[in-house]
């Protein structure tokens, strides 16, 4: 694997640059505003500085995810609140913009983001939410009043993490001060303070996403860490077959998107909204997957599967080399409008292999049954529905990396694995938080609650990706999954979605494959 290198700094330009906030602006553009660049020289211009890096400290919005407390929306409301949910997440785009964007404003007035950001984007989520009240209640359904209560953000810095810190109220010292994070107790990472928040800035002037992440903080060199053992944290990704049970396997060759089948829309989370994602997807197998798509749609759709039997959509975010390549979404919402910028990488390969469960058979899965694995807001909604599996070729079976992206060696090529939910309700296609219809194996490999085992799908995607380099503190041609402007990044908001639409056929012969113990496809 090749390697990027870049002429080192100056101590003087890394000083001033260190001491200016990026703003990411519409299309992908970066605008410097260097904050007092000679600050040191003087005791005014130290002063300055620190009122920059007050500004600065406050790297983005968190939001408590009203779609994730959602447990019963009648039929007849479904649109009404996807259409509404959907405006939350617009909101919180258009607040994080400005945030980025008024960081001069920021460092002269310790009160702009509460005054100016945090707390109109409170009234505008209210009265949002309340709009899902009303659709709910309209359709007969009930509404959970405690909803209205997560209407108000908080702030947070760029390297806490809101699960781990109380729905980003305190982490690590950094409090809460009217919106903003205090400088006292504010979290630093291999000497670089401010969570790499304008350390990162140095190394992304030319090629990075200017302030929207990621920064060194999330990056490692893989053979430098210590070995870890299977995939997954607790139950998240757990791979559900073993020894025994149903250990059969089939294989789906789907291709790698060569055609360039991309859009920003999300169907299961946002069904007739453009751009409900906010980031870009790949697409492989079902070549009609956009908002508007209906079930007669998909399964009507052509494939790219060489088994035309699998009209299944499998998609995911794109990961991009942030090396100043305009790709053709720069100026796109989604794209560069949202701070997601660079060259978008194909997979060298795209693996969709299903598997068993090792304490028994499995049952076929129901037709347009949708399943979202991973969170695309786990930064700032915490790592409860995370399910991130980073590595290299040659050390998938000693390190997978949850919240770094690997830094693999000449030779290695990066690793994306998921693991998907294995058991169903037997019942429901979907669910209101579109997760609660499924769930992972529990550590012995059983389905809880009376679920039923279903085959597994295991998604495993290989790239080609110059390796990124560490240089004084910052990050120098770094690449990234595409995430909801917000989220910065981070490699914790990798995630995978995937919508049956095998043939009764197909699926038939897959669920005898795997519980008879053959190897096909």
């Amino acid at each position: 694997m090749g390697r990027n290198t870049r002429k080192r700094r100056s101590s003087m330009a890394t000083k001033a640059v260190a001491a200016s906030a990026a703003l990411a602006l519409g299309g992908g553009g970066l605008i410097w505003a260097n904050f007092y660049a000679s600050a040191h020289e003087s005791k005014s211009g130290q002063n300055s500085t620190k009122a920059a890096t007050a500004a600065a400290q406050v790297a983005t919005i968190s939001c408590p995810d009203v779609g994730q407390k959602l447990t019963n929306v009648p039929r007849g409301a479904r649109q009404g609140v996807a259409t509404e949910l959907a405006n939350l997440d617009k909101q919180i785009t258009e607040a994080y913009t400005r945030l980025a964007s008024t960081r001069q404003a920021q460092a002269k007035d310790s009160g702009f983001v509460q005054n100016s950001i945090v707390g109109p984007l409170k009234e505008k989520r209210a009265a949002t939410i309340d709009r899902i009240r009303i659709n709910i209640q309209r359709a007969g359904g009930q509404f959970n009043s405690q909803l209205s209560q997560l209407a108000a953000c908080t702030t947070q810095g760029a390297n806490t993490n809101a699960g781990q810190a109380g729905g980003g109220q305190n982490n690590g010292g950094q409090q809460n001060n009217g919106g903003q994070q205090q400088n006292g107790g504010q979290q630093q990472n291999g000497g670089q303070q401010n969570g790499g928040q304008q350390n990162g800035n140095n190394g992304q002037q030319q090629n990075g996403q200017g302030g929207n992440g990621p920064v060194a903080a999330d990056f490692v060199d893989i053979t430098k860490v210590q070995g870890n053992a299977q995939l997954g944290v607790g139950a998240n990704g757990l791979a559900a077959n073993g020894n025994s049970g149903s250990r059969g396997t089939f294989t789906t060759r789907c291709g790698t998107n060569g055609n360039d089948n991309h859009n920003t829309d999300n169907v299961i989370v946002a069904p007739g909204v453009t751009n409900g994602a906010h980031h870009l997807h790949d697409y492989v197998g079902n070549q009609n997957n956009d908002a508007f798509a209906s079930d007669q749609e998909l399964a009507g759709a052509s494939t790219t599967c060489q088994n035309q039997g699998d009209k299944s959509s499998y998609f995911w975010p794109v990961l991009r080399l942030q090396n100043g390549t305009q790709d053709f979404d720069q100026n796109n919402d989604g794209g560069g409008k949202e701070g997601n910028v660079g060259k978008i990488l194909q997979p060298a390969q795209a693996q969709l292999k299903f598997v068993g469960n090792k304490k028994g058979k499995v049952v076929a899965m129901p037709t347009a049954l949708r399943i979202i694995t991973g969170d695309a807001k786990a930064f700032v909604n915490g790592n409860a529905n995370a399910n991130v599996n980073w590595s290299c070729t040659g050390f998938e079976n000693k390190v997978q990396l949850k919240d770094k992206y690997p830094i693999c060696p000449q030779g290695s090529q990066v690793v994306r694995t998921t693991n998907f939910q294995s058991c169903w309700d037997g019942q429901n296609i979907d669910s209101a938080n579109h997760r609660t219809h499924v769930s992972f194996v529990q550590a012995d490999g059983t389905c809880a609650n009376g679920f039923k085992a279903i085959p597994q799908l295991q998604v495993r995607l290989v790239y080609n990706v110059p390796a990124p380099k560490l240089q004084n503190g910052t990050v120098v041609n770094p690449y990234a999954v595409d995430t909801f402007p917000e989220n910065l990044h981070k490699p914790i908001t990798d995630h995978n979605d995937f919508i049956n639409f095998f043939s009764t056929n197909t699926m038939n012969k897959l669920v005898n494959c795997i519980n008879t113990g053959k190897r096909c496809q």
